[in-house]
């Protein structure tokens, strides 16, 4: 520990990369461009030199829908032969995943022309999405789709491939991972709640020494630290509505079992009383319902 300007500061304090803005500030920065380039070459298995002239053409938080208000950091890029790459890190968990990646994805490829533009002018387009939660039921840590044909497997075309990396996966044990795999190491990385953790991972990967570098230095400033905090507050108010809302559905899922069981028992002709007994419900509850029955 050491102090400054009156506070107590923790030399040990490391920010979680897979927070958007701390992901932004490592990833979606021109000036870092080589640590993205690392990152898109390890997880779509192309070398590096095939990302010469990228552009990041947008890397703002996506707020265009209710849904997506949930600091989802969209990090985007363009090759310098036309292909576009989308990497987008969420935090927070979200319905219809499969359905709103290809939404996004289609809005991406379809804004490449204007009406009267040829077809040819299309370019292929990549999504990768890196989620701190699960949202395919496959045993896979990381997995990526392509359009192909149900028996054959033939790929009608390249246009089209969507990767998911999801970090939750890193901690089930059903699930073989091999450490010295570059995805399961960045994953390992953005999950890292310790310098400790990453520094084991920087001796194993030199884009990951390069990136806790860059990490060490925003978790040093203090405005940084002060924005990071509100978004830990806020992605934890989240995540309590959240389990609330999961709650009260389990909550109003019982107490509709229980009318439904107590609606029965009342059309074979039991007693209120031992409805109730049998239901869990009041016997005021159960003459409403009985009540209701008849009307």
């Amino acid at each position: 520990m050491r102090k400054k300007k009156g506070n107590i500061i923790d030399d040990n304090f490391i920010m979680s990369p897979k927070y958007d803005f701390v992901f932004k500030y490592i990833f979606g920065n021109e000036k870092h461009k080589d640590l993205l380039i690392a990152l898109l070459s390890d997880i779509l298995v192309i070398s590096e030199e095939e990302f010469d002239g990228i552009e990041i053409i947008n890397n703002e938080l996506i707020k265009e829908f209710k849904e997506d208000r949930k600091g989802i950091l969209d990090v985007r890029v363009r090759t310098k032969l036309g292909k576009q790459i989308d990497v987008e890190i969420q935090i927070l968990p979200t319905e219809y995943m499969a359905e709103r990646t290809m939404f996004y994805w289609s809005k991406m490829y379809t804004s490449q022309i204007k009406p009267g533009d040829t077809y040819d002018k299309l370019k292929k387009c990549v999504t990768i999405n890196i989620e701190d939660f699960k949202c395919t039921p496959i045993k896979k840590l990381y997995s990526s789709y392509h359009l192909t044909e149900d028996e054959s497997g033939y790929r009608l075309t390249d246009i089209l491939e969507v990767h998911f990396l999801e970090i939750p996966k890193l901690f089930d044990k059903d699930i073989e991972r091999d450490e010295n795999d570059p995805i399961v190491q960045w994953m390992e990385f953005l999950d890292a709640k310790s310098k400790g953790v990453i520094e084991m991972l920087a001796e194993k990967n030199k884009d990951i020494k390069k990136a806790y570098d860059l990490l060490q230095i925003i978790s040093k400033d203090e405005k940084a630290r002060i924005l990071y905090e509100s978004r830990q507050a806020e992605i934890s108010d989240q995540l309590t509505r959240i389990k609330s809302a999961e709650e009260k559905g389990r909550e109003k899922g019982k107490l509709e079992g229980k009318i439904e069981d107590a609606i029965s028992f009342l059309q074979l002709g039991v007693n209120e009383e031992i409805v109730a007994r049998g239901t869990g419900l009041s016997v005021e509850k159960v003459l409403e319902i009985k009540k209701s029955m008849l009307n």
